[in-house]
């Protein structure tokens, strides 16, 4: 499996899946009610549900730049620090669902084989404290970018369950439902 197969499907089905659940969280919490769980965290050490939604999205588009060899553009660093700053800035729904709409977008423009490269390529990633990651690019697909992605999404997650947003198994795998033979559907 290359490396756009593996990443992009799994950023794309994933990121849909999260705006349906602030789609979700909208409904269940018209007016203000869903503007206030942006601003929700699970510790009081840890990020808020608007910074787990950028954080989301900047972990899809780095992969994409980073496994195709090309600098970041300006808007990464800025959906950075909005991320950082989101706690005192949290922003709207109507904003959070933008970004993750752009990195959707973003996605579906790729070619069928644009992160695909040498698993064994050397990749050195930086880590905002300075440290640097030395990894083989199957290493960084595989251990960082993947793992990053589903940390911000599932805390994101937790963030909205931990607020009672009513979200379930099926709202984790909308992807998964044209798989399910029809024979098999319960009928309760």
């Amino acid at each position: 499996m290359s490396f756009t197969q593996l990443l992009v499907p799994t950023y794309t089905q994933m990121l849909k899946a999260l705006a349906g659940w602030l789609d979700k969280a909208q409904l269940q919490f018209p007016d203000t009610g869903s503007e206030a769980l942006l601003t929700a965290r699970l510790a009081p050490d840890m990020f808020p549900l608007s910074t787990q939604i950028r954080f989301a999205c900047v972990q899809a588009q780095e992969a994409v730049f980073r496994l195709q060899g090309k600098p970041f553009p300006a808007s990464i660093g800025e959906l950075v620090d909005e991320g950082r700053d989101a706690g005192e800035q949290p922003g709207s729904m109507a904003e959070a669902i933008a970004r993750i709409e752009e990195t959707i977008a973003l996605l579906e423009k790729l070619s069928p084989n644009a992160l695909d490269k040498d698993p064994d390529e050397p990749i050195a990633h930086e880590l905002p404290n300075g440290m640097v990651l030395d990894l083989t690019a199957e290493q960084y697909a595989r251990d960082w970018a993947l793992g990053q992605f589903y940390f911000h999404l599932m805390t994101a997650y937790a963030i909205l369950r931990s607020e009672k947003v009513e979200l379930g198994k099926a709202d984790y795998i909308p992807h998964m439902f044209p798989y399910i033979r029809a024979d098999t559907i319960p009928n309760s």
